[in-house]
């Protein structure tokens, strides 16, 4: 996640109003459909009391913004009338989320951001490839556009050796501009596509580092007006295998500690707590915590379960905040990672903990 944004949010004060929708644009009235989105957020925050700045300032953006390619999900957050956090998910979340509160509800973006590694789809041809960056912020286009294979009949020997030899020089700028892309980027995963042949040659003449990361998947072209559906299907699933891939690991690690009697793991809101106030939470799990609340001081860090608690913290005076939104705050304040577990594991109270330190 973007630090940028992280310093914004834990120095803002609220209240924030925090969005989460589909904005997928992959159907002929996906314009319309985000103009009836918009709608339903500026009037559920209207509603919800939110102030005329940031409702305008939220609006602005997704107006703004680029359409995605496919399908996608958007979190927003903004306090006062600034957009303070602005990220494109892995997906679409499964119900809109519009909240206007005094602390921003960051779980749908955590749960939607599990599993998407910076990446990028190369969708290549024996002429060029159109690469997208997906990481921070909105997805990057770029296109390397090659010299055109020798007209006429292939057949022949001469034309034909030409042509493979043109096709191997565009293909090596491609991967050249590929492992730039990459490196810029911090790219985790590569997924190449396009024609058969010049993925396969396009994944030999890469960097060992950047083939390591790289898998090839059916769909996808460079012909115009060509449709990406089932190229996006299959980005999708490979991001869907990453997600569940990674809530094993955390599982089993959870459990792992827990088993053992380390004292690197907890679970419940008590431990939890006390675990942030001291900013040794390294992962955040969170199950259904439902209408759970907690206590809190002015700073993200100070949170509890019960008042003497935050009056250790030197917090006289605490508020009382649904868990759900005061637990990730803190856990995101301190730099620990919040992962959105499924039946994978029970967690008392909703809320489980990786620590740094026993």
């Amino acid at each position: 996640m973007d630090t940028q944004a992280i310093g914004d949010l834990t120095a803002a004060r609220g209240p924030f109003a925090s969005v989460h929708f589909d904005d997928s644009h992959h159907t002929e009235d996906a314009a319309k459909r985000l103009r009836l989105r918009v709608k339903e957020i500026t009037v559920a925050l209207a509603d919800q009391g939110a102030d005329e700045p940031t409702v305008e300032a939220l609006v602005r953006a997704i107006e703004d913004a680029p359409p995605p390619v496919g399908e996608s999900g958007r979190s927003l957050i903004a306090a006062h009338g600034a957009v303070l956090l602005d990220e494109h998910l892995a997906g679409p979340p499964a119900t809109q989320v519009v909240r206007y509160s005094d602390l921003p509800y960051l779980v749908p973006l955590a749960s939607h951001a599990a599993g998407r590694p910076p990446y990028l789809v190369v969708v290549a041809d024996r002429v060029g490839a159109e690469i997208t960056t997906y990481g921070e912020g909105a997805p990057r286009a770029e296109s390397v556009n090659g010299h055109p294979l020798s007209a006429g009949d292939t057949a022949h020997k001469d034309l034909q050796s030409r042509a493979e030899e043109t096709a191997k020089q565009n293909l090596e700028e491609v991967a050249r501009r590929v492992a730039k892309t990459a490196e810029r980027a911090g790219a985790e995963l590569v997924v190449l596509a396009g024609e058969v042949q010049a993925r396969t040659a396009l994944h030999d003449l890469l960097p060992e580092r950047v083939r390591r990361v790289s898998t090839a998947v059916e769909g996808g072209s460079r012909a115009p007006g060509s449709s990406r559906d089932e190229l996006d299907r299959r980005v999708a699933e490979l991001l869907m295998s990453r997600r569940l891939s990674a809530l094993d690991d955390v599982a089993e690690r959870f459990r792992a500690e827990t088993g053992r009697g380390s004292g690197l793991a907890v679970s419940g809101l008590a431990g939890v707590t006390a675990a942030l106030a001291e900013a040794n939470v390294e992962t955040l799990l969170v199950g259904e915590p439902g209408n759970a609340v907690v206590y809190t001081g002015p700073e993200p860090v100070q949170v509890g379960t019960a008042k003497p608690r935050l009056d250790a913290l030197g917090v006289p005076d605490p508020s009382r905040h649904r868990a759900d939104e005061a637990v990730p705050y803190a856990a995101f304040a301190t730099g620990a990672e919040l992962v959105v577990m499924d039946e994978r594991l029970r967690l008392a109270d909703g809320f489980g903990a990786l620590l740094r330190h026993s």
